[in-house]
């Protein structure tokens, strides 16, 4: 095997080398497949360079199935005619499939094995030719001529690699070679005393012996099918059948020939790869691209009914945070297997992740679908025991019926019906996992609509940043003794094309919920700084402070610190005149890295805010051991929350607080300063700064250099 052409071993990218289908075992099996004495030099070097080409032809971009298909055609020509051969040959590319990846390897199977399959045809067909000649002489020409005819047809006959079998027009066997048989896995005898019907297999078409029929009768003169068929010993062969009718002189059917081409190896590796293409390789379920194929043939049937059950995990991230990602992949496989077994009746499939989706057909109702989501829920929620440990988890579903939607609008494809259903299913789920764990949610057109609408500004609101339809304002911190502003609190601002104005109730939720919180708040902070600079550059001698909202996501984001360093020093700002407020509930108990980030922000020189104090759960133990500077009073505390009866319950409270944040060396400011009552409230109680309504709104930029030496606000 040492004859190799040339360019096989200058592959471009050596790394492949071992991963591709191994030339010399390629070659080896066309070599053994040929007849003694003809496997010379010559044979071996065109055999191995067919190899070449069809090594070559699994990795060359793009994909030509030309190439392959050429091979094939090939290697019957070169005498490699057995089926052996070829099985041989299938197998060895399957074995390379998980390397190449298996969808180019099927395609490459399916050109090589169809067109040897049609060359090996039309091969045995030019014998055949001259079988059913030999036949019909046999009957008119002198009896030494019958006997070499016989002899010729029965050499072509015997020798052939393709099984054959001839049969009357009544379907009764005639003659069969010894190919047909080893594929039967019968005798000749016993093939003889069989009819071509009874040769039925339970998968068959009722088509094909409908096409056999009309063939036998004359009505046509050639039959080919892909068909299985059961073996003596009741395993399944697949061939590759065509069934051809020979006529007598006159016109009158006389024989049936049958070809039949072993291609079970070909058939068994399209069905593995078919199979991956459509299963889930984690647990086996069906994946999503199966699911939305029976999704769209149910939705084209017309009246027909069905509801999607969206499921999804609950604390699933924990699982393979705390016992790694093995225990994980089990407890998938689990609950893939119960939700399988439980609600066999439907289509459960695995769309990704730890989310599966139930397909229900013909529901008998609302009542069944929802029996179906807590039968779900059930499943998910027994303890699996795994690696020592009895996990438990739960889930959410989201359950959306097909005629919960409006009537499609004509025109409409069955694709963007699903897609629209899953659509809806998503959302539904969404709102379940937001009301709490082990729950089933319902579709709610009203609040489908509101979560798309969410959905659809969460989606733009990169494009947004990129183009610049943020804006930041900016609200005036103000000394309450004398009205001195003393600081601006920068506020973020979404301007949408339209001229419509979003503000930060509406987007920062959503923000950080997808992450974007993380680059918003980097180009609020950045841009505030800037604009800070500017004033400062304008009036050297206002002293001033900047004040930033952060959130608790933007803290646990690795290199925060640095990053805030950056942009105090690329835009000039002083750490020590920068303030960043966080939420009472994200101050709160925070991580250790958390804990951390606070510190190093601080040991900066940085000021650390607690915003909304007073509506979260505070812990005034652990509040003396944060790095904070400030305290913003909840503006509930100021203008009221409960009305007028319990104003006097509010006042004591902030009174207690801020003596409070005073005991611990903290600063106070008030938040929605409305009236003049609320702020002679605020200065009796002894508060420190405030901001709101009555001073100014949020201003753009350019407003806050003419405020900075009078006082703000109705004097």
């Amino acid at each position: 095997m040492a004859d190799h052409p040339p360019d096989l071993h200058q592959e471009q990218d050596r790394g492949l080398r071992g991963s591709l289908p191994d030339v010399d075992r390629l070659a080896g099996d066309w070599l053994d497949s040929l007849p003694d004495g003809v496997a010379g030099p010559d044979q071996r070097r065109r055999l191995l360079a067919l190899a070449g080409t069809l090594r070559d032809a699994v990795v060359t971009e793009p994909f030509d199935p030309a190439r392959p298909r050429q091979v094939g055609r090939d290697l019957v020509s070169a005498g490699v005619t057995r089926p052996s051969a070829l099985d041989a040959t299938v197998r060895t590319l399957g074995d390379a499939g998980p390397t190449i990846g298996h969808a180019r390897m099927f395609t490459v199977v399916g050109a090589l094995t169809s067109a040897y399959a049609e060359a090996l045809r039309d091969h045995t067909r030019s014998e055949q030719d001259h079988l059913g000649a030999a036949a019909l002489a046999a009957h008119a020409l002198a009896e030494d001529a019958r006997h070499t005819s016989e002899a010729r047809f029965h050499a072509v006959f015997t020798e052939s690699a393709v099984g054959i079998g001839i049969s009357d027009v009544d379907g009764r066997v005639l003659e069969v070679n010894r190919a047909l048989c080893d594929l039967f896995g019968y005798s000749p005898e016993e093939l003889t005393e069989r009819s071509a019907f009874s040769f039925v297999h339970p998968d068959d078409d009722p088509a094909y012996w409908a096409e056999v029929k009309d063939l036998l009768a004359g009505e046509v003169d050639h039959v080919r099918r892909e068909k299985a068929y059961v073996r003596r010993d009741g395993t399944s062969v697949w061939a590759d059948v065509e069934l051809t009718l020979v006529r007598a002189s006159d016109g009158s059917p006389r024989f049936m020939v049958g070809m039949l081409q072993d291609i079970t190896e070909r058939r068994r590796l399209q069905d593995r790869l078919r199979h991956q293409a459509e299963h889930d390789p984690l647990t086996g379920l069906p994946n999503r691209t199966v699911f939305f194929e029976h999704l769209e043939e149910e939705l084209a049937q017309p009246d027909r009914h069905l509801a999607v059950c969206y499921l999804d995990l609950d604390g699933f991230k924990a699982v393979n945070d705390t016992l790694g990602h093995d225990v994980g992949d089990a407890l998938l496989r689990t609950v893939a297997h119960r939700l399988a077994s439980e609600l066999d009746e439907h289509l459960v499939a695995r769309m990704g992740g730890d989310e599966f989706v139930i397909l229900v057909r013909s529901p008998g109702g609302p009542e069944h679908v929802h029996r179906c989501a807590l039968a779900a829920l059930a499943a998910v929620r027994r303890p699996v025991r795994l690696a020592g440990h009895d996990i438990r988890v739960s889930a959410g579903v989201g359950v959306v019926h097909s005629s919960d939607l409006t009537e499609p609008a004509h025109g409409v494809d069955i694709p963007s019906r699903a897609a629209e259903l899953m659509k809806a299913a998503d959302t539904t789920l969404y709102r379940a996992k937001h009301d709490g764990r082990d729950r089933v949610a319902h579709f709610d057109a009203h609040r489908h609509h509101s979560d798309i609408g969410r959905l659809a500004t969460s989606a733009r609101m990169p494009l947004a940043l990129a183009s610049g339809e943020f804006v930041v304002e900016y609200q005036p911190l103000v000394r309450l003794p004398d009205q001195r502003m003393v600081g601006v609190e920068a506020l973020v601002r979404w301007n949408l094309p339209d001229g419509t104005r979003l503000g930060p109730d509406v987007f920062i939720p959503l923000a950080e919920e997808s992450g974007l919180i993380v680059p918003l708040g980097q180009w609020v902070l950045e841009q505030a700084c800037r604009d800070a600079v500017r004033w400062r550059d304008a009036d050297p001698e206002a002293a001033l402070y900047l004040s930033v909202n952060i959130a608790a996501r933007q803290i646990r984001e690795p290199g925060v610190v640095a990053e805030v360093s950056r942009i105090l020093e690329q835009t000039g700002w002083p750490a020590d005149a920068l303030q960043l407020e966080l939420t009472e509930s994200d101050l709160m108990g925070p991580t250790p890295e958390s804990l951390e980030t606070l510190n190093a922000l601080a040991d900066m020189g940085v000021r650390i805010a607690i915003d909304d104090f007073g509506t979260g759960y505070s812990n005034l133990a652990y509040l003396r051991r944060l790095p904070v500077h400030t305290l913003k009073l909840a503006g509930s505390f100021v203008t009221g929350q409960h009305g007028p009866h319990t104003d006097t319950v509010d006042v004591e409270v902030a009174g207690l607080l801020i003596r409070l944040a005073h005991v611990l060396g903290l600063g106070v400011v008030a938040e929605s300063v409305e009236t003049a009552d609320q702020l002679d409230q605020l200065r009796a109680l002894g508060c420190d700064t405030g901001q709101g309504y009555y001073f100014a709104p949020a201003l753009a930029a350019d407003a806050i250099p003419g405020m900075l030496h009078r006082p703000v606000g109705p004097s």
